[in-house]
């Protein structure tokens, strides 16, 4: 059964979402940029449908300035306070809880892997994590690393770049992007590797294959800032055929479920 309720955030009322069951590990989902607890599409209230009816307890919440939540919205980076806030909450209201998993999509699964350890969250599922600050409205450098090297690798391509199909301009421009050096000391890719190496929690990564976001994760994961934990057993990384972010193309969603279930199920046994 599903139960609205609320608690306090730093002065502020957080709107919550609780999908009851008596498991003994719970999933709070948090939620990315200014999306509400509902998600895309309602994607992250179908997710807690299918994890509670799995046996799973599930709370889905607001943070600050989001939603039906009060206050001004801290941003993603600096509201460990709103989880740590929908975590004590979920065990008052769950007290049967042994685990609380969490489930973040985008920055989401950012705000987890910083803060997760401070929150009191045992293990996590990310879902496409945002971890490259690319420029305004530009996808991160190896997701267009990747869109020219499979426009550039099949004929279709060059014949698309001879006749006109490609601006030869952009392209240009795109590939001196990619030469340029990056400046990544202190980058978000360094300090969310930073925060998962302090940590033992065991975390889940699910990834939509042509995701920009996705593909600027995988890129940190397996030469960049992440790749020293990419090898610990403690990580676990899937793979889902879409290029929706918010895993909203058909069939997706079952995929996503199963991952997370196979995730809590992993987490349970370790």
């Amino acid at each position: 059964m599903r139960a609205l309720l609320s608690f306090d955030c730093a002065g502020e009322c957080l709107a919550a979402s609780l999908d009851g069951a008596d498991g003994k590990s719970g999933v709070v989902i948090v939620t990315g940029g200014g999306q509400t607890r509902f998600g895309a599409h309602r994607g992250f209230a179908l997710l807690a449908s299918a994890l509670s009816a799995a046996g799973y307890p599930v709370l889905r919440y607001d943070r600050r300035g989001v939603g039906d939540s009060s206050g001004d919205d801290p941003g993603f980076e600096v509201s460990a306070p709103d989880l740590a806030a929908a975590v004590a909450a979920f065990r008052e209201r769950a007290p049967g809880l042994e685990r609380v998993i969490g489930f973040g999509l985008c920055d989401g699964a950012t705000t987890l892997c910083l803060h997760h350890a401070a929150c009191g969250v045992d293990a996590m599922i990310l879902a496409n994590p945002w971890v490259v600050e690319a420029a305004s409205g530009e996808p991160p450098p190896a997701a267009i690393s990747r869109h020219y090297r499979d426009q550039l690798s099949s004929f279709d391509g060059w014949k698309r770049l001879l006749t006109g199909g490609i601006d030869y301009r952009k392209a240009v421009r795109g590939v001196f992007k990619l030469l340029k050096p990056q400046k990544n000391e202190g980058s978000l890719a360094e300090r969310t590797a930073n925060a998962l190496s302090a940590s033992s929690a065991p975390a889940h990564v699910v990834l939509a294959s042509g995701d920009a976001t996705a593909i600027g994760f995988e890129h940190e994961w397996r030469k960049g800032a992440l790749s020293a934990l990419a090898g610990e057993a403690r990580f676990t990384l899937d793979t889902i055929e879409s290029d929706a972010h918010s895993f909203a193309r058909e069939g997706d969603f079952e995929k996503l479920a199963e991952n997370c279930l196979a995730a809590i199920r992993r987490f349970e046994n370790s």
